[in-house]
């Protein structure tokens, strides 16, 4: 969305991965495979910057986590998007390194860092290449469980390169209804250009009531309705994230020695 050829909408999610990131990083020897699906109620409907429009889309993502060590992982995201006219169609692919505060530094949050990126066909987005920095804090404490992610972007290909580094915080809020069901709020922001936002018309802001529910150690899932708050978002979005991890025995060192055994 353009205003006389000045501003630009500030650059969001896309909503193909929404998820305010947490500090922890997959164990060493384990996989994680998540499928993101998120499906516009109510979005754009016409052709913006010749990106295809999200009312009634779905849009579904896999992403894949290897553990690398007790401190790092990487992540890989393949993404697609089901239009409204029923046709399935490749969106882009994006890899995610990312790098954890040990726990022997004994620090009283999580933090870790993680850098994202990637491709995106122009039908999608108004960027193609795009790399986003996203620092990560979070704490547990009693029930209460914070997490911000003051992220960073630039595209490398697009119509927001002019606007350099631009700035899309994510922060998420949430509370223990029980030992398997925690309840919250997660709002996912884009400002514009880290140096001067856009006008708040311009920027975009999502708020999303959340659920978390534990079906045990292995599993993720997460469950939210979202509501948008400026003309340049989506107005309504509904996220299911749903995560499982498979861990992978290491040999023992007397079966490498005498493969016999």
């Amino acid at each position: 969305m353009t205003l006389g050829g000045v501003f630009h909408s500030a650059r969001a999610q896309d909503n193909y991965e929404i998820q305010v990131y947490g500090s922890e990083t997959v164990a060493p020897r384990t996989t994680m495979f998540e499928i993101h699906s998120n499906y516009t109620v109510e979005g754009s409907k016409t052709v913006v910057d010749g990106v295809l429009p999200t009312n009634h889309a779905e849009h579904e993502t896999l992403e894949i986590t290897q553990g690398i060590n007790d401190w790092a992982e990487v992540g890989f995201y393949l993404f697609s998007s089901i239009q409204s006219d029923g046709g399935w169609q490749w969106v882009g692919d994006h890899i995610r390194p990312r790098a954890r505060a040990p726990e022997s530094w004994h620090l009283p949050v999580g933090l870790s860092l993680s850098n994202e990126i990637g491709y995106q066909r122009a039908a999608f987005s108004t960027d193609t290449w795009t790399w986003e920095i996203r620092p990560i804090v979070d704490q547990k404490v009693g029930r209460w469980y914070w997490a911000l992610n003051p992220v960073f972007d630039r595209s490398w290909h697009g119509l927001s390169v002019r606007q350099g580094v631009t700035f899309s915080p994510d922060a998420k809020f949430s509370y223990d209804i029980t030992k398997k069901i925690a309840g919250g709020l997660e709002y996912y922001g884009a400002f514009g250009p880290a140096t001067d936002f856009l006008p708040p018309k311009y920027q975009q802001q999502q708020f999303f009531p959340a659920v978390d529910v534990d079906f045990g150690p292995q599993w993720e899932f997460n469950f939210g309705v979202g509501v948008g708050s400026t003309r340049s978002t989506d107005h309504l979005i509904v996220k299911c994230i749903i995560g499982r991890r498979f861990s992978w025995p290491q040999r023992s060192d007397t079966k490498l020695r005498n493969p016999a055994q």
